[in-house]
């Protein structure tokens, strides 16, 4: 895994956060904005020069990050921000995929007005965390979007599992919300979303909740494919999916 030396960050620590909460959020935000690659290693003695404090804190909040399926921790290696093969990106988005396609298919059309507001609420907060450049704000306001729309589906099991494969692909789309192009096409998919909300066409929405995912899974196929020296072959992969 390559090593990636953290820099000193004078921001201070938010009023009600906790050292832990902080550390954990900064390495978040150290991922969101693309200065840690998968597999980056996050050493102890770097992350405890860093914030300062217990090196308890710092432990403490790589727990947290693994919970979190942000972070891998190995014995006798240490902790490192989580990868994944491209076998397992593949499988991985086949499950969301499916799951997200059938939350869709269930969400009652046209849905309530209430719904739509509270969705188009979310999604005007949203565009300002983008136009203000607000990297972390688009990543809370897009997950609670989805949450909010999957939600409408009336089967709290089924968004449980909806939610664990937006948790499981943190780090895979975690630096799409970063780039301003791909950034602009989330904006449009949103917005239509919630317009097909207020029609009657689900397979419509279904298939666009399945097509918005998939930039940020390609996105991280190709990185692997620069990284590995084999491009056609995971082209060819990707292309079944």
């Amino acid at each position: 895994m390559p090593d990636h030396t953290l820099l000193p960050d004078a921001r201070p620590a938010e009023d009600n956060a906790t050292l832990e909460e902080q550390i954990a959020r900064e390495i978040e935000e150290d991922i969101i904005f693309g200065r840690l690659e998968p597999g980056a290693r996050l050493r102890e003695e770097h992350l405890h020069h860093r914030f300062g404090g217990s090196r308890h804190f710092v432990r403490q909040a790589l727990v947290r990050l693994e919970r979190a399926g942000i972070v891998l921790r190995e014995r006798n290696k240490g902790a490192a921000v989580r990868s994944f093969t491209a076998e397992e990106v593949l499988q991985i988005y086949e499950v969301r995929e499916m799951l997200q396609r059938q939350a869709a298919l269930r969400i009652p059309l046209p849905a309530h007005p209430e719904d739509i507001a509270r969705l188009a609420a979310i999604h005007a907060d949203y565009e300002r965390c983008a136009d203000t450049g607000d990297l972390r704000g688009v990543h809370e306001a897009n997950d609670r979007f989805h949450t909010t729309l999957f939600g409408l589906c009336g089967n709290e099991y089924l968004l449980g599992l909806v939610k664990q494969y937006m948790d499981l692909t943190y780090a895979i789309r975690a630096k799409t919300l970063a780039e301003p192009e791909q950034l602009k096409v989330s904006r449009a998919h949103h917005a239509l979303m919630i317009e097909y909300l207020a029609g009657s066409d689900a397979w419509a929405l279904a298939e666009l909740c399945v097509h918005h995912v998939r930039p940020s899974k390609d996105a991280y196929l190709q990185r692997i494919a620069a990284r590995d020296g084999s491009p056609g072959r995971t082209r060819r992969r990707a292309r079944r999916d």
